[in-house]
C-alpha cells in the first residue's frame, strides 16, 4: 500500500510546490509594482525638466532642486514607512504608497508655479520612500527561502522597467506635441501629460495591493496566529498543519518583545546602533556612492564628450536603461545559486576597474572642463567602460542590495531597520547627485576617480562585514548566527 501511495504523495507535493511558486510569484509581482513606480517617478521628470524650467523661468539652481527634491521626500517616506508598516500592516502601506504616487502625478500635472510643483514632487518622493521599504520587506516575508533572492530581485527589475517606461512615455508624448513645451491633447502642454501618465500604475498598485495576503510575520506580531498560519500554508504549499504550526512557533520565538516595534529597537553597542543596522546603512550608502545615478542623470555630458550629438541623448539614455533591465536577469538567475556576497564582490571589482578606466580616459580630454572632448581611442574606451560599469552595477549591486536589505534584519526589527537603511540610501543619492556638477567642474576624471575609490571600498566592506544569507530562513537572521551558517 505504501508503495502505491508514494507516487500520489509525490505528485501532491509537486502540485503544492507548483501552486505555491505561482502564488508567491504573483503576490511578489504585485509588491514589486511599487518598484516600478519608484523608477517611473524618479525618471519621468527628465523629459519634462527643460519645459518646466522655461515655463516657470527657473534658475539653474531652482531647476535642479525641482528634480532632486523628490529624493528628500523619499528619505522622509522611507524613514517613517517602517514604523507605519509595523503598526498598520504591509498591505495598508502599499495602498497608501499607491495613493501618494497618484496624488503626486495629478498635482504635478496641474502645477501652476514652481513651489506647487516642488510640493507635489516631494509627495511623490514620499511614495518612492514607502515603496523602497515596503516592497522588499513584504517580498522577503512571504517568499520561501529557496527562491527568496530571485523574488526579491523583482523589485530592482521593476525599478529598471519603470525608468525605461518613463523615458519611453516622455518620448512618445513629446513627439506627439512636437516638443515637451507644446500643447497636445485637451490643449495641455506635453510635460503635464508626462506626469499624469503615472496615475495609471499608481491606481493599479493600490487596487492590487488590496487583494494580496498580509505578511505572516506581521500577523504573528499582532497575535493573529490563525490568519498567519493560513497565509503560511498557502505560500509554503503544505497540507501538513504540524509543519505550519512549527513555522508559526519559530517566527514567534524570533519576534519576542515586550512592546510594539519602534526605532528604539535598533539601538545597540556600535555607535548607538546594532551592528546589522550599520551594515544595512553602509550597504545603502555604498550602493549610491559608486555614482550609478550620475550615469542616468548626467549621461549627456559623457556622450557629447565622446562625439555624440545632443539630439541623440534620448537614444543613448534608452540604450542604457534597456541594458540595466536586461542585466538584472543575471542577478535573478544567480542570486539563489551562487549567493549574495559573491555577486556583490564581483560587481565591486567590475565597477572599480571600469570607473578607473573612465577616470583615466577623461584625464586625456581636451577642450574646456564644461565641454570636454576625448581624442581617439579614448572616446571608444570611455563608452565601453561606461557600459561595463552599468552591467557590473545592474547585475549585482542594483538588485542584490535590495535583496539583502529585505532579508538581513531579524524579524523584530526588519521593517524599522530597512526604513533607516533606505532613508540613508536616499540621502546618499541626493548628496551624490547634487555634488556631481561641482566635481565635474574640476574635471570628470576627478568625479569618476572618486567613484572608483568608493567601489574599491565596497569590495573590502562586503568581504569583511556582509554575511551570506542565501538559503537561510528569516528566523535565523539574528546577531549571534555565524556568518557561514546556511540552511
Amino acid at each position: 500500500m505504501s508503495s502505491d501511495s508514494a507516487p500520489g504523495r509525490t505528485n501532491d507535493a509537486e502540485d503544492d510546490e507548483r501552486h505555491t511558486t505561482i502564488k508567491v510569484v504573483m503576490i511578489s509581482i504585485v509588491a514589486a509594482i511599487g518598484g516600478f513606480l519608484f523608477g517611473f517617478d524618479t525618471s519621468v521628470i527628465n523629459g519634462a525638466v527643460k519645459a518646466v524650467t522655461n515655463q516657470f523661468s527657473l534658475s539653474d539652481g531652482l531647476s535642479g532642486f525641482a528634480v532632486s527634491c523628490a529624493l528628500l521626500g523619499a528619505a522622509v517616506g522611507a524613514w517613517f514607512a517602517g514604523r507605519i508598516a509595523d503598526r498598520f500592516g504591509r498591505k495598508s502601506v502599499m495602498v497608501v504608497g499607491g495613493l501618494l504616487f497618484a496624488v503626486s502625478a495629478i498635482g504635478s500635472a496641474f502645477a501652476f508655479a514652481v513651489w506647487d510643483l516642488i510640493l507635489w514632487r516631494v509627495v511623490g518622493g514620499l511614495g518612492v520612500g514607502v515603496a523602497s521599504v515596503i516592497a522588499p520587506t513584504y517580498i522577503a516575508e512571504v517568499a520561501p527561502a529557496r527562491i527568496r533572492g530571485r523574488l526579491a530581485s523583482l523589485q530592482q527589475l521593476a525599478i529598471t522597467v519603470g525608468i525605461f517606461v518613463a523615458l519611453l512615455s516622455d518620448k512618445v508624448i513629446a513627439d506627439s506635441a512636437g516638443g515637451a513645451e507644446n500643447s497636445t491633447w485637451l490643449g495641455w502642454e506635453a510635460w503635464r501629460w508626462m506626469f499624469l501618465v503615472g496615475v495609471i500604475p499608481s491606481v493599479v498598485w493600490a487596487v492590487l495591493a488590496l487583494g494580496v495576503p498580509e505578511s505572516p510575520r506581521y500577523l504573528i506580531a499582532k497575535n493573529q496566529t490563525e490568519r498567519a498560519g493560513e497565509v503560511l500554508r498557502q505560500v509554503l504549499g503544505t497540507r501538513n498543519m504540524a509543519a505550519v504550526q512549527r513555522k508559526v512557533s519559530e517566527i514567534k520565538m524570533s519576534m519576542r518583545r515586550e512592546h510594539d516595534p519602534s526605532l528604539r529597537d535598533l539601538r545597540g553597542p556600535r555607535l548607538g546602533l546594532q551592528p546589522v543596522v550599520w551594515v544595512g546603512i553602509l550597504l545603502s550608502v555604498l550602493q549610491q556612492g559608486v555614482g550609478i545615478n550620475v550615469i542616468f542623470y548626467y549621461s549627456t555630458t559623457l556622450w557629447q564628450a565622446v562625439g555624440f550629438d545632443e539630439s541623440d541623448a534620448f537614444t543613448t539614455s534608452v540604450i542604457t536603461a534597456v541594458t540595466n533591465v536586461v542585466v538584472t536577469f543575471i542577478a535573478i538567475a544567480l542570486v539563489d545559486k551562487i549567493g549574495r556576497k559573491p555577486l556583490l564582490t564581483v560587481g565591486s571589482a567590475g565597477m572599480f576597474v571600469s570607473l578607473t578606466v573612465m577616470a583615466i580616459a577623461f584625464a586625456q580630454a581636451t577642450g574646456s572642463v564644461k565641454e570636454p572632448s576625448l581624442p581617439d581611442p579614448w572616446g571608444t574606451i570611455a563608452v565601453i567602460a561606461a557600459n561595463v560599469y552599468v552591467i557590473s552595477f545592474g547585475a549585482t549591486w542594483g538588485p542584490v542590495v535590495w535583496v539583502l536589505l529585505g532579508e538581513m534584519f531579524p524579524n523584530k526589527i526588519r521593517a524599522a531597520g530597512l526604513a533607516v537603511a533606505a532613508a540613508a540610501q536616499w540621502l546618499a543619492n541626493f548628496a551624490i547627485s547634487t555634488s556631481f556638477p561641482a566635481l565635474a567642474g574640476l574635471g570628470l576624471q576627478f568625479a569618476y576617480g572618486l567613484y572608483a575609490l568608493i567601489a574599491l571600498l565596497s569590495f573590502v566592506f562586503v568581504r569583511k562585514a556582509v554575511r551570506e544569507t542565501k538559503g537561510r530562513e528569516l528566523e535565523d537572521m539574528d546577531e549571534e548566527a555565524p556568518a557561514a551558517t546556511v540552511r
